[in-house]
């Protein structure tokens, strides 16, 4: 499996956990990722470790910083506060803006791709279009653009 399927395979991995956390995050956030593939069906065969590894820096970059990450996604969100967010929604939103602010070396088009993808997959008809809109005035707002 090439390095790109292997991370849209550990993104989707992280979404499962991040709306695991967004219910209870008093686990320890290295645990739950070792641990949600036994818990519950997942998509992410337990041999793929490229695919876990990312899952599990995305994890943990994310619970690091969940009160920038949170910040960075109200700033952008224009008349919706975070808790009235979908919580799919608003987990792609912190999946993806922890992407674009601790894995700079991945483009931003690329970044909100996988998260529109994620959105269809796990959202609303009106998922996609939302978290693209906030992720690129989350973008734009951390001084990234889709060219970079």
């Amino acid at each position: 499996m090439s390095s790109q399927g292997h991370r849209r395979k550990g993104r989707a991995y992280a979404l499962q956990v991040l709306y695991a956390r967004d219910i209870d995050d008093t686990r320890d956030a290295h645990s739950q990722v070792a641990n949600y593939a036994d818990e519950f069906a997942t998509e992410l065969d337990p041999i793929e470790n490229e695919s876990r590894n990312f899952a599990e820096a995305l994890v943990l970059a994310a619970a690091k910083n969940a009160a920038a990450i949170d910040g960075h996604i109200v700033a952008a969100s224009k008349n919706w506060r975070l808790e009235r967010m979908a919580r799919v929604d608003r987990n792609i939103l912190r999946l993806a803006t922890t992407e674009l602010t601790a894995f700079v070396e991945t483009p931003v088009r690329v970044v909100i791709n996988e998260a529109v993808e994620l959105a269809k997959q796990f959202g609303t008809a009106e998922s996609a279009a939302f978290v693209n809109g906030v992720l690129d005035r989350v973008a734009a707002g951390l001084g990234r653009s889709a060219d970079s």
